[in-house]
């Protein structure tokens, strides 16, 4: 009798064909070809540096506990144990790809010990390249390079009294009496490791998740804060496809993938497990009991106990793109499977700074260091979709679409009304010529210039396309003063927003005055033809956009 995985009964349980076999196989060598597995040689130094980090976990836990007046026994007896979870734990790495670890700690130990002791005790690594702490994040956060390989370094303090290297984090009474910081920095393992345990065939999984990562990336689909499903939120969609067909390989699970997500009745959820009660007074994902739940666009729900919405950040207009990119992969792999193409035509390259007539650019800008404006564009980004939103309530805008990566550039600039002139002109195509009249910055560039009194300026770029219908023809201009407006107050209201550090421009360009830096090097810029009729209309933005905010 065939094991049921998943809510419902597979659709198929038919093993594969010779000739889904031979695609199959075909598959896995494409992905070979695009880079997808690391040498065994890269993995190894991957296993050496979580032995490590092991290491060190025990190391600080131990002396925070000494420092507690526990006794020797009692402090080395404390443990401390690192879990990693996705892209690692799944298994679908690749080379470059960051090891995200979770550190384990009784509850003598808190978080500002993470983020004192543990932090001093990595900074005097030899192996330590670059670190940064952000311990005031949704998750706080330790971001390193260690030996050549990127960590993302959370931590949870459990209630008991010592973390032995055997403990596991099934068992739901470990998320008694901890914080909602602590309890989502659990999930990312205990999510991670459900997922595997709900598959019938992890590497038919893992090798279909390789190629949808790929693909995600490729068609600009990737990225939970713009909008789009995140790294656990498409293994989620992966895992439930191969639910239904618990007996086929790789290659038909994308295929069935496409289809059957771009035919679901969304807002039904993705469930790859009935939703569990648990102990804890804490919120579980159920429409039926919270509002806000109902209005998720693209619902999928994380396994783990307490289950949540990985894919709440979802907007009409993005869902509008995934749905986009379901039927064209759809169609391809239809092609794929009559030999009119290859795996190769399914991971092209997106097509974003292409598809649309005009664009608005956000620029996040600051006077200050490289720390400075991460932390800034950060913040930016995260309200990014709030602007998305608010854009998709205007009646002449039929979508509007987040990229999902951002453009940076670095100068040094001689005062603050430069930096006006440099907003002025950034994101637009008659800016480049003026951008390059500018110093780039360096820390050379910057040696030589701080007897000249120069400041560095740090910009970062966001792009969204704009599918624009005027309703009223006789109306050629569209207002999105308000929407911009309303971002400009939300990003200004962030508790550390100070205006003689802080910069935010919002300007529309068209398609064919891009700046060249947003293209590929192997895509081909937009052409104006003669007669092109995209000139015709004009978007009203905030006039604040070309000048610094006022607070």
């Amino acid at each position: 009798m065939n094991k049921t995985y998943g809510v419902t009964p597979a659709i198929s349980t038919a093993g594969p064909s010779s000739e889904e076999t031979r695609l199959n196989d075909l598959l896995v060598d494409e992905l070979r070809r695009q880079g997808s597995f690391e040498s065994e040689a890269a993995t190894l130094k991957r296993a050496k540096v979580l032995k490590t980090l092991q290491q060190l976990t025990q190391e600080f836990v131990y002396s925070v506990s000494k420092s507690k007046n526990m006794d020797e026994g009692m402090a080395k007896d404390a443990g401390g144990k690192i879990f990693t979870f996705g892209s690692y734990r799944l298994g679908v790495y690749g080379p470059g790809s960051d090891i995200d670890t979770l550190v384990v700690f009784p509850k003598h130990i808190n978080r500002e010990d993470f983020f004192t002791v543990f932090e001093k005790i990595l900074r005097q690594r030899p192996e330590l390249e670059e670190i940064q702490s952000v311990p005031d994040a949704f998750v706080p956060i330790i971001k390193m390079e260690f030996d050549g390989i990127s960590i993302d370094l959370i931590c949870a303090r459990l209630d008991i009294p010592r973390v032995p290297l055997n403990l596991t984090l099934d068992d739901k009474n470990l998320l008694k009496n901890i914080d909602e910081k602590d309890l989502r920095a659990l999930n990312g393992t205990r999510v991670t490791d459900e997922i595997l345990l709900l598959v019938p065939q992890p590497t038919v999984f893992k090798h279909a998740l390789r190629a949808i990562k790929i693909w995600a990336q490729r068609r600009a689909v990737y990225g939970n804060v713009f909008g789009f499903p995140g790294g656990v939120a498409w293994a989620m969609l992966v895992a439930r496809i191969c639910q239904l067909y618990p007996n086929a390989v790789s290659a038909v699970i994308i295929s069935k993938f496409f289809v059957i997500l771009g035919q679901w009745n969304w807002p039904q959820p993705v469930l790859l497990k009935p939703i569990e009660d648990g102990p804890l007074q804490v919120r579980v994902w159920n429409p039926r009991l919270y509002p806000h739940d109902k209005y998720h666009k693209m619902p999928v729900i994380t396994p783990a106990y307490p289950s949540m919405c990985a894919t709440h950040n979802i907007t009409e207009s993005t869902k509008k793109v995934i749905l986009q990119e379901f039927q064209r992969g759809s169609g391809i792999v239809t092609e794929i499977f009559s030999g009119a193409k290859k795996w190769s035509d399914l991971f092209t390259k997106h097509d974003f700074f292409r598809r649309y007539k005009f664009y608005l650019t956000v620029i996040a800008a600051t006077k200050g260091s490289s720390e400075e404006q991460k932390k800034f564009a950060g913040m930016v980004e995260s309200k990014l979709r709030l602007l998305v939103q608010k854009l998709e309530n205007n009646e002449n805008i039929n979508l509007a679409h987040p990229f999902v990566k951002t453009f940076d550039q670095a100068y040094l600039v001689d005062s603050i009304a430069q930096l006006d002139s440099v907003l002025e002109h950034t994101g637009t195509l008659s800016g480049e010529e003026y951008l390059k009249t500018l110093t780039p910055y360096s820390a050379e560039a910057q040696s030589d210039a701080s007897s000249e009194g120069k400041v560095e300026v740090r910009l970062t770029r966001f792009y969204i396309g704009l599918q624009i219908n005027l309703k009223n023809q006789r109306d050629k201009k569209l207002d999105i003063q308000q929407p911009c407006t309303e971002f400009y107050t939300l990003c200004q209201s962030w508790p550390n927003f100070n205006k003689d550090i802080y910069s935010l421009s919002i300007k529309h360009v068209k398609l064919y005055n891009l700046p060249s830096d947003v293209y590929d090097p192997d895509e081909e810029r937009p052409v104006k033809t003669k007669g092109d009729s995209t000139h015709s209309k004009r978007i009203k933005s905030d006039p604040a956009g070309k000048k610094r905010p006022k607070s």
